[in-house]
């Protein structure tokens, strides 16, 4: 998809960096937003100039409303308009709900939902002017079962698919697609964290008895942000290995 510009968040590392080095590979002008890791960026930017295309490294907390929009500002100066959207940022958080803190609780749904909220907001001026777009929010497979002890995490992302569903309603009119991506079990940075005991066990749950690679989502994101996904919105893709099915 020549000539087409993607914004992810949460681009340095994990689900947003595979997606952004296949996107590129594609083809595709690279926006990639970030908030603390600017080696991992630059490393990144240096991978992605292997492709040719132009990158832009951008330097926002997605749960902050001025810097989204100064973040998609700059994006849409340099690009013309952003044609894809992929809010990928995301922060977990393990632990029983009476230990979560309101503070907790917010951040969780400041990132998670609001980041979500604020760069759609940001980009779909656009996308309307221009009859044309593709938004794809990273869900969860918590946000579709629930986990016990992850209930802020879980519900920020059931909230994501709510989203989506009513924001595919509102913008299919403008021929701008809406869908979610809802991963199981991947290795990221996030599920490193886990004990190996914990990581096997979950290995063991998978029907396809394997642990999920950022490349296996990445490469859900690029195809409904494709051509052959244009009927395609306001789904829920499980990439998740069969673990809820």
């Amino acid at each position: 998809m020549k000539n087409q510009t993607v914004l992810i968040t949460g681009a340095s590392r994990g689900i947003g960096r595979a997606a952004a080095l296949l996107f590129a590979e594609n083809g595709y002008r690279i926006a990639a937003n970030y908030r603390q890791s600017a080696e991992e960026i630059r490393r990144l930017e240096e991978e992605i100039s292997a492709f040719g295309v132009p990158f832009l490294p951008l330097q926002a907390d997605v749960s902050d409303p001025e810097a989204v929009e100064q973040m998609a500002e700059k994006a849409q100066r340099q690009f013309g308009g952003i044609d894809v959207l992929v809010n990928n940022a995301g922060i977990s958080l393990i632990g029983l709900l009476q230990d979560t803190t309101a503070e907790d609780w917010n951040r969780i749904f400041g990132v998670n939902v609001n980041g979500a909220f604020y760069a759609a907001k940001a980009v779909l001026p656009g996308m309307i002017r221009r009859q044309m777009g593709r938004i794809i929010n990273i869900s969860s497979m918590w946000g579709v079962a629930g986990a016990s002890c992850e209930v802020a995490y879980s519900a920020s992302k059931a909230a994501l698919i709510g989203f989506t569903k009513a924001l595919a309603k509102e913008a299919g009119p403008s021929h701008i697609t809406v869908n979610c991506i809802a991963p199981g079990v991947v290795m990221t940075d996030m599920n490193r964290e886990l004990a190996a005991s914990a990581l096997e066990e979950l290995r063991e749950e998978t029907p396809l008895g394997v642990i999920g690679t950022p490349e296996d989502i990445a490469r859900a994101i690029l195809f409904l942000a494709s051509e052959e996904a244009g009927f395609i919105t306001g789904q829920v893709l499980n990439v998740n290995g069969g673990i809820v099915i």
